[in-house]
């Protein structure tokens, strides 16, 4: 099954990663993703929940995510007409997985706010949900939760509380081997760039991972953008980089060593 969704959906390698997290689905429990941006986290959930033939919910979280838009709500103009009937609510995305079933992807759910996170608790433990006005929805069988999270040291990150994590599995997604990101660069860049310019993309994003001046590195959609430019640019990867990068990695001192430089740096790894 694994090799099938590998195949079908595009994922390189994650032989491990998939065997644990359908593992983990199949005995019926929710999983927490975890990893850098940029690993393949929703890729790895998205595929995984096609597989198993579920229906596949996404929220993606924010400080701003609300209780009312995760479960759902009545809506005014109707309930002013009818009362609080059940056909004037609204299902929110949590809702509307756990009545068909479904899979409910939290993408980083640790930006969400923590009353958006205690919703989700008696929806782990029992599948239940009470709505008021509704009272007490139940999942109907198959409804799992699988949520990704960035390391807690990401800017506008947070820690999920014990009890929330209390009812979730780990698995931990980490950066690739350099062979595993040349094909992915290989198989998700708009043209068709060299070997040459593949290998220098890949390893001056990985560059930017073991730098002590850098406080978060590239993942490998940098490498992608790094190969796509270059190929516009008559096979310049170090002027690419010096477009694709700035965006994507953090700076230690930001007053420190101009970007330029490490990037010159970078070129020589």
């Amino acid at each position: 099954m694994i090799q099938s969704i590998q195949e079908q959906h595009g994922i390189v390698g994650r032989t491990h990663e998939l065997g644990d997290l359908l593992a983990c689905i199949q005995a019926g429990r929710h999983v927490l993703l975890e990893g850098p941006v940029g690993v393949g986290k929703t890729a790895v959930a998205k595929a995984v929940a096609a597989a198993l033939g579920r229906g596949f919910v996404r929220v993606d979280g924010d400080g701003r995510y609300t209780e009312s838009r995760l479960v759902g709500q009545f809506d005014p103009p109707m309930v002013l007409e009818q009362g609080y009937k059940p056909e004037a609510f609204v299902a929110g995305p949590l809702l509307r997985a756990m009545l068909d079933g479904g899979v409910l992807l939290l993408n980083e759910l640790n930006r969400m706010p923590e009353g958006v996170q205690n919703v989700l608790l008696p929806s782990l433990d029992e599948g239940l949900l009470l709505v008021p006005h509704l009272g007490a929805m139940h999942a109907a069988p198959g409804f799992v939760v699988i949520a990704t999270q960035n390391p807690a040291e990401f800017v506008a990150t947070g820690d999920l509380s014990e009890a929330l994590q209390d009812r979730f599995e780990l698995v931990k997604l980490d950066y690739q081997t350099e062979l595993e990101e040349r094909a992915i660069v290989a198989s998700q860049t708009l043209c068709s760039p060299s070997a040459a310019v593949i290998e220098q993309a890949v390893r001056m994003a990985r560059a930017t991972r073991n730098d002590p001046r850098i406080r978060r590195g590239a993942s490998v959609r940098a490498a992608i953008a790094i190969a796509d430019i270059a190929m516009r640019l008559n096979g310049d990867v170090d002027r690419a980089a010096r477009l694709a990068l700035p965006t994507r990695i953090e700076l230690v001192d930001e007053r420190g060593d101009a970007l330029s430089s490490i990037l010159d740096s970078l070129k020589k790894k």
